[in-house]
Order: C-alpha cells, then sequence, then structure tokens
C-alpha cells in the first residue's frame, strides 16, 4: 500500500503521523517501551495536541528483537503470529545522553535521543543491518475513508536483495515488487499465490517477521527505492528483526521462532502417481497405471486418489463413490500388497449434497455469518460451506470422518484448497478476526489433519500434501505448488516460487511434474520429471489427462524409470537434509545465495538451485537441450556424465534427456545408497562413499540416518598432500570412491579407507 506522492507530498487523501523525536522511555522486566512524539518538542506548550507513537522492545530469543508500533492501543487485539516461541534470554540496556541500546546477543537496537532525530538502527556486533528512521514509522490516516494504517521502513543498503514473502511466482529478487500478505487461489502464473508469509530474508545475514496473521502490504524497493515498507490496517504493527549472519543462520534463527518441520517419513519421498483431476477413473483405470509402471519397471511408492474417489456434488463427504468404487476397502488392500501407500483428496468445504452438511449444521461446526446463517457459496461445489476449525468440537468432528479413512487403509491427504476464504459479514466461533481468518484458516486446517496423522500412525509417519500455507505452516509437511501450466515457462515460475518458499523456512516442497493445465508435449514432460525427482517430493499430477509416461512417449518411460532410481540411490544423502530440516529449519531446496552468500554471482540466480549442500541442480529450460548455468568456485563433477568443470564462471551444455547438469560440490561426501527400487531402505547397508575433488588439506563430514531419522554412521575426509583418509564410524557396510575420475588405489580397512591420487 503506498501512502505518498513521491518523496516529497502525500496523498490528498493521507494524514501522518510520523515518529519525529525521542519523548522518554521505561523499562518493565524484559520489554523497553520509547515513546516517539511527532513534532519537533522546544517547550512544553508543543506537548500539546500532537500525536505520539509507542514502540516496544522485547527479546524472545537471542538475536531477536520483537518490535511493535502504537498510536491508539485502545482497539480490539488482532490475531498476532501463530505460536512463535519464547526462549526468554538474557537482555541488556546501555544509556547515555545521546541513545539507548537495547542487546540481545550481538544484536543491538540503538535509539537515538537526539532532539528532532528520530532513528532506530540495528547492528550485528559493530556491523550495520538496517535502520527506521526519517519519515520511516509512521501512523497514516485516510480522510476519505476514516481508516488508519500503521507503517513501518526499513533501510536498503546498496546491494542489498529482499527475498521470500511466501511462495511467489514473481522475480525471485523482490526488489521493486508490491507484495499483498493474502491466500488466493490464483495459479502459478500471477502475482497471487497460495502461500503468503509476511517473512523476509535479506543477502545481509537479517530477516523480518511481521507477527501479524492479517493482510499485511510490503513495499520492496518499489514506494521509496531504498525502503523496506510493510503497512496493515489498524493502530499497531509488529515485527521481529532476526540476525544469523548469513541466510542460513538467519533461517535456522527464524524456525526456532516460527517453528521447525516435521520428519516425514521416508516412504514420502519416492514417486507419487494420482489419477489427476479427471472424472472417468475407477479400479480398472487406476490398476492398469499400476500395473503398467511395474511393466515397465518403473518403481512407484505412492498412489494418490483426486477429487473423483467421492461423488460429484457430494464433496466432501468422504464416501468412495459407491458406482465406480464398489469395494474400496479390498481395493486398498489390493494395493496396499504390492507395497504402495496410499492417499486421498480433502478439502475443508462441505457441500450442500454432502451428508455431512446437516450434521455440521445442525452441531454449529460450520461458519456462520453475523446474522447466525450459514456461509455458504455455489463457488467449487453448490451451496458448500466451511467447517469451523476454531471450534475444537468442529475439528475433532473432521478429524473423526478423516479417521475412518484411516482405518480403511489410507495413509495420508492431500489437504487441497484453504485459500476462499471469506471476511465480510463473518463471525467465528471463537471470535476472531475475520480478516486474520482469511490467511490463518489454512493453518488450523493443516494442523487439523497432520495432528489427527501423528496420533494414528505415529510420529515421523504423518505427511500431508498442502496447497494453502501461511507463518509457520513448514511444521506440516509437505506443500506442493499449486496449478502451474505445461509450458517451460511456467516451469521457470514453479522453480521460483519453490525457491521463495525454501527462504521462508518450509523444509519439503513438491509440484505437479509436466504442470496441472494443459498436456505437456514429450519434451517437456521428459525435462520436468528430471526437475521433479530433483525436488523432496515428487508427483505425477495433472489436470484433464492423465500422467503416466508412456502417454508421452516410451522415452519418456526409461528417463523416468532413470530419474526415480537415482533418487532412490540418493535416500541416504536426502534423508539427511530431511534430518537437518526437521532440526535446524535448513529446507532441502535451496537458492544459490543461502550456500554461497559471499559469492555475489549467486545472488539473483532462479533456474538453478541447490539440493542441500552437496548438489547443484540447474533444470534443462530448452527443447534444444541447452542450458546455461553459473558455477562457484572449486571443482565440481557432473554425476550423470562423469565431467568435471572448474568455477568460478558461466558454464554452458548440450543435454539429452538422460542427462543435466547435476553436480557435486567441491570438497564433499556424497553417501549413494545400494537401492535403486525403494526411498526406505537401510542407508548404511551398502552406502558408497562418493568423494568429489579435495583442495589439498580440505576436509568434510556427514552423517547418514537411519529411516527414523536417527543418526547411524557418521564419515569424515580429509586430504593431506596425494592421499585422503577417510574414517567411518557407527557400524554398516561401505566402500568409497572417487567421482569423475578414478583413484590411483584405494586401501580399505574395516573404518578407514586411504585413497591414493
Amino acid at each position: 500500500m503506498k501512502f505518498t506522492n513521491g518523496f516529497w507530498l502525500m496523498k490528498k487523501e493521507i494524514t501522518p503521523l510520523y515518529a519525529v523525536e525521542y519523548a522518554g522511555h521505561e523499562m518493565r522486566g524484559r520489554e523497553l517501551t520509547v515513546y516517539a512524539v511527532g513534532k519537533h518538542i522546544e517547550g512544553r506548550g508543543d506537548c500539546l495536541n500532537v500525536g505520539m507513537l509507542t514502540v516496544r522492545l522485547y527479546s524472545p530469543a537471542k538475536q531477536i528483537i520483537h518490535v511493535t508500533v502504537s498510536h491508539f492501543e485502545g482497539g480490539c487485539a488482532r490475531r498476532l503470529y501463530a505460536d512463535a516461541a519464547d526462549l526468554a534470554p538474557d537482555i541488556a540496556l546501555h544509556e547515555d545522553e545521546r541513545q539507548l541500546v537495547f542487546q540481545t546477543g550481538s544484536l543491538r537496537a540503538v535509539i537515538c535521543k537526539e532532539p528532532n532525530r528520530w532513528e532506530i538502527a540495528y547492528y550485528d556486533g559493530d556491523r550495520f543491518l538496517t535502520r527506521t528512521g526519517y519519515r520511516n514509522m509512521a501512523c497514516m490516516s485516510n480522510r476519505e475513508n476514516g481508516k488508519r494504517y500503521m507503517v513501518e521502513q526499513l533501510s536498503l543498503s546498496p546491494g542489498e536483495y529482499v527475498y521470500g514473502l511466501g511462495e511467489r511466482f514473481t522475480p525471485f529478487v523482490k526488489n521493486g515488487q508490491s507484495v499483498e500478505i493474502w491466500n488466493e487461489d490464483g495459479g502459478t502464473a500471477s502475482e497471487q499465490t497460495y502461500k503468503n508469509v509476511p517473512f523476509y530474508l535479506t543477502n545481509r545475514g537479517y530477516g523480518v517477521l511481521v507477527d501479524s496473521m492479517g493482510d499485511v502490504a510490503f513495499e520492496i524497493a518499489s514506494e521509496k527505492v531504498e525502503q523496506v515498507q510493510f503497512s496493515m490496517e489498524g493502530e499497531r504493527i509488529g515485527y521481529y528483526l532476526i540476525a544469523g549472519g548469513t541466510p542460513k543462520g538467519t533461517l535456522e534463527r527464524y524456525t526456532g521462532l516460527a517453528g521447525r518441520p516435521a520428519l516425514p517419513p521416508a516412504w514420502s519421498f519416492g514417486l507419487w502417481l494420482t489419477t489427476s483431476f479427471t472424472t472417468n477413473y475407477d479400479e480398472e483405470t487406476t490398476g492398469s497405471f499400476i500395473q503398467g509402471m511395474a511393466d515397465r519397471g518403473i518403481p512407484l511408492h505412492v498412489f494418490h486418489f483426486d477429487c473423483y474417489w467421492m461423488q460429484a456434488y457430494h464433496w466432501c463427504d468422504f464416501l468412495w463413490d459407491p458406482q465406480t468404487f464398489p469395494d474400496p476397502r479390498g481395493m486398498l488392500r489390493r494395493y496396499k500388497e504390492r507395497g504402495l501407500k496410499l492417499c486421498v483428496w480433502i478439502n475443508p468445504y462441505i457441500a450442500q449434497r454432502s451428508r455431512l452438511f446437516a450434521e455440521g449444521k445442525e452441531a454449529g461446526y460450520l461458519v456462520k455469518k453475523e446474522d447466525g446463517s450459514l456461509w455458504q457459496t455455489d463457488l467449487w461445489q453448490p451451496g458448500m460451506a466451511l467447517v469451523d476449525f476454531t471450534n475444537p468440537d468442529a475439528a475433532a468432528w473432521y478429524r473423526g470422518k478423516l479417521k475412518s479413512l484411516l482405518d480403511m487403509g489410507v495413509d495420508c491427504f492431500k489437504t487441497d484448497f484453504g485459500e476462499r476464504i471469506p471476511v465480510r459479514g463473518i463471525r467465528w466461533h471463537d471470535g476472531s478476526d475475520a480478516e486474520d481468518m482469511h490467511n490463518y484458516y489454512t493453518y488450523l486446517y493443516n494442523r487439523t489433519v497432520f495432528e489427527l496423522l501423528e496420533q494414528e500412525r505415529g510420529p515421523g509417519e504423518a505427511v500431508v500434501f498442502a496447497r494453502s500455507a501461511v507463518a509457520g505452516g513448514q511444521r506440516f509437511p509437505v506443500h506442493w505448488g499449486g496449478d502451474c501450466s505445461a509450458t517451460y515457462a511456467s516451469m521457470a515460475e514453479t522453480l521460483r516460487g519453490g525457491l521463495s518458499l525454501a527462504c521462508c523456512g518450509f523444509g519439503f516442497w513438491s509440484h505437479d511434474i509436466s504442470g496441472f493445465e494443459q498436456t505437456a508435449t514429450a519434451d517437456i514432460y521428459k525435462r520436468w520429471c528430471q526437475f521433479g525427482l530433483l525436488s523432496s517430493h515428487s508427483r505425477l499430477h495433472g489436470s484433464s489427462s492423465y500422467r503416466v509416461p508412456w502417454l508421452f512417449d516410451e522415452e519418456a518411460c526409461v528417463v523416468l524409470k532413470e530419474m526415480v532410481e537415482l533418487k532412490c540411490r540418493l535416500m541416504p544423502y536426502l534423508y539427511r537434509l530431511a534430518v537437518e530440516a526437521h532440526e535446524k529449519g535448513l529446507p532441502v531446496l535451496r537458492p544459490m545465495f543461502m550456500e554461497f552468500p559471499e559469492d555475489r554471482s549467486c545472488l539473483p540466480l532462479d533456474m538453478q538451485y541447490m539440493l542441500g549442500d552437496s548438489l547443484l541442480v540447474a533444470p534443462v529450460f530448452e527443447e534444444s537441450g541447452e542450458a546455461e548455468y553459473y558455477l562457484p568456485a572449486g571443482s565440481w563433477c557432473n554425476l550423470l556424465t562423469g565431467e568435471t568443470l572448474t568455477g568460478p564462471g558461466w558454464q554452458k551444455g548440450k543435454f539429452d534427456y538422460h542427462t543435466m547438469p547435476l553436480l557435486a560440490t567441491p570438497d564433499t561426501i556424497l553417501p549413494i545408497g545400494a537401492c535403486s527400487a525403494q526411498p526406505e531402505y537401510d542407508y548404511t547397508e551398502g552406502v558408497t562413499l562418493l568423494l568429489t575433488e579435495f583442495a589439498d588439506g580440505a576436509c568434510a563430514r556427514t552423517f547418514i540416518p537411519d529411516t527414523k531419522g536417527r543418526k547411524a554412521m557418521y564419515a569424515e575426509a580429509v586430504r593431506n598432500g596425494g592421499t585422503i583418509t577417510v574414517t567411518v564410524t557407527g557400524g554398516g557396510r561401505w566402500s568409497c570412491r572417487m567421482a569423475g575420475k578414478a583413484a590411483a588405489r584405494i586401501e580399505q580397512e574395516d573404518e578407514r579407507a586411504v585413497v591414493y591420487l
């Protein structure tokens, strides 16, 4: 939201109350309150007829400062950020004639006390991060509609880039963009998005989380090119400033505050195949898909039934369509006997024709309007209503309906939708603000389903496939990218969305391989299979046509088989990344700048990514098979071609459908598993420790987990002159080899190997 007319003037309807100068402070317990008056005070008479902003600083955790700015404090409270941690750190306050310093760890907020000069500057040690100062912090009054808006602006330094703000499909670097934190079902080709998170990360080693679940408007170097502005309606705004030193360090602190992903089960990393969003499927159809994959030797691990497992107009009643699926329990048993996990589509909308509508209406489990009647719409399902998850009894009722499906043999749920939440004239069971609930609803929806799965299947076995999210939603993995199209441009925008979401602490992410809308060419299908199997989770799904590979061409079957088998062999590495996402909040898919923050060439890159810390992936986006990608410094080895390339610098290559830029980082131990058919197996049994080229003196360490996330094997490799010594502890059966080139020889004993170069 913009309030100014250029730098000097305000919009004609806006009256600003800016923080102009310090007017006193109080320290109560761990909270510092600072008063900022709206004009320069020279004498006592100036203290009359003037507005004031109240600024409170508090630290919920080391290296994090929570700042709130309020004007009038007599209004109704809004919903703040969900379930933020409070770790009660040590804080310090220092004061002299010129300034106040509020400190937690090495993070300092320096508040200027000088007359006619308002400023709060943030430092990590002696390193400047950002500041709010002249004509930044404000309450804006709109004379035309009578509304007030709270505004804060934080400075950007030259060369500072802003990332994140949810899963955004617009340019990856957010500088110059206006962003509205408002969940919408808008596909992947616009500025709307399903997953809005009021958190941004910069390459200067800090991040900012606005603490509201409501509608926050960001102007990122747009209204004022040297500022990030965020604003919202009301008399209060708050934000956490989080200093981590590096992008990964900041994410680790942010997710410590906001929540880290649960550890998904290892089986969920395999290949998911769905019925697609089609109406004409039954057990014969789905069975033909499963058998077709088996006939072609393509490993398949999860089968998903989309919308039409239920009768049309009955969504959601959670009953199998009896005409299409007369024996659902038997069908699920037969599929599980083939080693498959099973997923079914759900959403939180209850059609009027559903058996649950009257039941939910009678019990008061559906969202109501202010006059006490049910809110209903014909958008999506005729006469549909909405489950009110602010009512604990309604959440328990909904879980009970899903439990019957788990008892039948279903393993997980695709938690679709959750964005089309009404705001006008709505009364929630717990009295929540209607605008806040528009975004927050998806958090309650996915938490309800995820907690049921944890309760019934146990910790480490719960997984959903969710489309919508808000801050904190990363706790309930996995999320997928929504409705993309079957084009290279849409494949690229999908990747941008995943990279932006990764900057907000979402550890696990997927997308519809080959696009949801339309049907891809065989060329795009094969290239998207490469990209999709090098994501944390991999799903074949579409709209009006099936996505089995033989409908594209026979080579697509070969490509898909190769990529699924590669992913299964990479599981000792990928599941280590999953454990780190769970324990530290670091995403599996990472933007280049996150791993290489000192390499300025990496800052804008959005057509390649790091799969964890050891693999660089550059999907091919051209029908010609050409790819151009950037390598940071060092010697890199392509796992698929064996070619060794040296960075820093740009590389060009042409790749057939069986190769692509997939490069292991220098000085790396990459564990390659012995199983190519399943994602869930003993990762330490027969594992190969693949060593990339080590610089002299370089040392690398890694661990290999078991399928429950426990650290089962540790490996260390150190180069000294012409040898690399590898030490392994923790058991298991292993061997080692060099990537890209043969070693002169390798001598291996029980827990030690020496590689002669």
